[in-house]
Parts: structure tokens; sequence; C-alpha cells
């Protein structure tokens, strides 16, 4: 009786929250900020109350002079290491309940000392409050996509947004351009100042780093439309309910690329995802060293950061302890690193791995080799 209340008041919850829209792009420049602007012009015509909570327009002439005619709501003023700072004011927007308010840069951090580190999770608060956001993204933002972003560009993104917060979107958009359009654009001075045009063409604005980023931004988009397709259009199909685990060992570099794509793949399928770090006992506290002490932490916030709960166990065999897991957990797939691993040598190592694929045979468990 309390768990059926406890879903009904979880229904009420979901009725009552803003809707959420996210444009999303493959970089900068393709135009995120203008469609969201025009899109509050046209919103407004229609008589709905849309406010601008906070645009950055980086002083694009097109941009900037969409802004006339819409009702923004002030930034608060911050004082930060001796400097007078702008940024979102939450509590504004919450007070004056508009019913749409456009909020940029979803992956933006707080100034220290703001209620919340990330403006995303901002955005989660003025959406519990009923009030209706549209926001927008690039692609290189994503959590789960960091290293493959990174491998591309060959720059690492400080500035990202757990999966589960486009996840979370009803609808998402995205904004495309060729990347002769995107690189015409640049050349003509509409994305950054001339001083950074030249650095920026030789390098995050190279025409194949463009395409591999365009090629994510497609994908993602893709994957939110067929899920909403498989849960709102196609609600009676029975869908195959996915279950991931991501084991991983102490080393840090690894352990993240196999966290980011296991969470990449539950996204997917729209299902729950498990850590699994089976500590050995010569990884116990008092062996194992204090920088990969600080890694699993890590990793383990990561891992919990995009979705997945994290499970740590304490065992002399690994391969039978992931068999365990997996079977106790009802895992459908379970995903390490690749062959050249630590990991994947102690379960070839041991006696157990025979069993291992055995178990997963006779009990319709993949196994996914990471790369």
């Amino acid at each position: 009786m309390e768990t059926s209340a406890e879903h009904f008041l979880q229904l009420i919850k979901q009725s009552r929250r803003g809707k959420f829209k996210i444009y999303i792009g493959m970089s900068a420049g393709v135009g995120k900020t203008y469609r969201m602007l025009q899109e509050a012009h046209a919103l407004l015509r229609t008589g709905i109350d849309v406010k601008i909570g906070y645009i950055e327009t980086h002083n694009r002439k097109e941009t900037h002079e969409l802004l006339e005619g819409l009702p923004v709501i002030p930034r608060r003023k911050l004082f930060y290491k001796g400097k007078e700072l702008d940024e979102f004011d939450v509590q504004a927007v919450i007070t004056l309940r508009p019913e749409v308010v456009i909020v940029d840069e979803l992956a933006h951090s707080n100034i220290e000392g703001s209620k919340h580190a990330k403006r995303w999770q901002d955005v989660l608060d003025i959406l519990e409050a009923g009030i209706n956001v549209i926001s927008a993204v690039n692609i290189q933002h994503i959590e789960s996509l960091n290293q493959e972003v990174r491998e591309i560009t060959g720059v690492e993104v400080a500035e990202r947004i757990p999966d589960k917060v486009l996840g979370m979107a009803d609808e998402v958009v995205n904004i495309d351009l060729t990347a002769d359009e995107l690189i015409t654009r640049l050349k003509e001075g509409k994305i950054y100042r001339e001083e950074k045009i030249q650095a920026a063409l030789q390098n995050f604005f190279k025409p194949q780093h463009i395409l591999q980023l365009r090629e994510l931004a497609l994908k993602e988009v893709a994957s939110q439309v067929e899920r909403k397709v498989e849960s709102e259009i196609q609600p009676g199909m029975v869908l195959k309910h996915e279950r991931f685990l991501a084991c991983i060992s102490s080393n840090e570099k690894t352990a993240r690329n196999v966290i980011r794509k296991t969470a990449r793949l539950a996204n997917y399928y729209h299902s729950s995802w498990f850590l699994l770090y089976v500590q050995t006992p010569g990884e116990s506290a008092s062996r194992i060293g204090l920088a990969k002490q600080r890694h699993l932490i890590n990793n383990f916030k990561l891992a919990t950061e995009l979705g997945g709960n994290v499970i740590k166990m304490e065992s002399g065999s690994i391969a039978r302890t992931i068999v365990e897991v997996a079977e106790k957990n009802k895992i459908t797939t379970i995903c390490i690193g690749k062959p050249h691993l630590n990991l994947f040598k102690v379960i070839l190592a041991t006696n157990v791995f025979n069993g291992l694929l055995n178990k997963m045979s006779s009990s319709d468990i993949d196994l996914v080799i990471l790369s």
C-alpha cells in the first residue's frame, strides 16, 4: 500500500513539473541561442508569458538584436575574487513564475557560493517549481561523450552535464549545419572575434572534427527520439528490459572509459546499470596506494553522476563475484575493458572464467569488451 502511494505521489509530481526543451548542437556558433530567442518571440506573440532568464549572445550582432522586445530577468550581482560578476538569478525566476523561461549555457559552472555548482541543477529547481524551461547545450558537454570528444578534438571539456539531464528533457532538438556552413560563419566573424578565428580553424573547427561532432549530435538526438517513440507512441510494445554491469579495476583511465561507455549503452536502451569493483586482498586499504584510492573514489562518483548504482565487493575471485553479482541483480550485459587490462588478465588466469561464460550462455547474459 505504501509503495502504491509513493508511486501515485511520483505521478503527481511529474504532472506538476515544468516541461523541458533542450536545443543541442555540434559546436558553438550553430545557432542554438538564436533559435531560442526566435522561439521566445513566437511564444510572446501568442500571449505566452515568456522571460529571458539567462542568455549569452557572445556579442554576435544578429543574436543580440533578437533580445530587443523580450522581457529579461535581471542577473544578480556577485563578488568573486575581488570582481563583480553577473550570475543567473534562479530565485527571481521562481518568484516571478513565468510560463516559460529561457536559460542558456546549460553546462555552465556557477560562481563559488551559489546554491548549486552547476546551472543544470538550477534548471531542475525551476522545473520542480512547475515552470517550463528552454535551454541549450553542445554535444561535447555531455558527460559520457567526454572521452570520445577528447579523442576527436584533442580538447578536454571541463564543463559537462550528466546524461540523465538530457534524458529528462521532454523535447530535444538538433540545430544542424554542414561543416562548410559552420566554417563560413566562423570566417565571417559570426562566432568568434577576428583575433581568435585563425586559431579556431587550426584546432577545434577543422572540417574532420566538425563532421565527427556532427555525427555524435545526430546520433544523440536520434536515440532520444527513438526512446520517445517507444515510451509514448508505442507504449504497448514489449521491449527487452536490459540491465548492464560495468566491471572495473583500479586502473583510472580504463575504468573511466568503461563507465562512460556502459552509461551510454544504458542510456540508449533507457535501462538501469551497475558498477562493480571487486577489491582483492592485494588491493586492501592497507596495501593500495593513495593515488589509486582517489581514482576509485572519483570513478564511483562519476558512475553515480551518470546514473549507475555502485557495488563494491571484497573477494579473492573476481570472476566468481561477477557471476554472483550479475545473477543477483538480473544483469543482461556485462561490460569489461580491453583484453590487455589487468581485470581481464585476472579473469583469464582463473578457473572460473569458463564457468562465467557458461553462466552467461545459460542465463542469456552478454559479454561486451569495450575498446
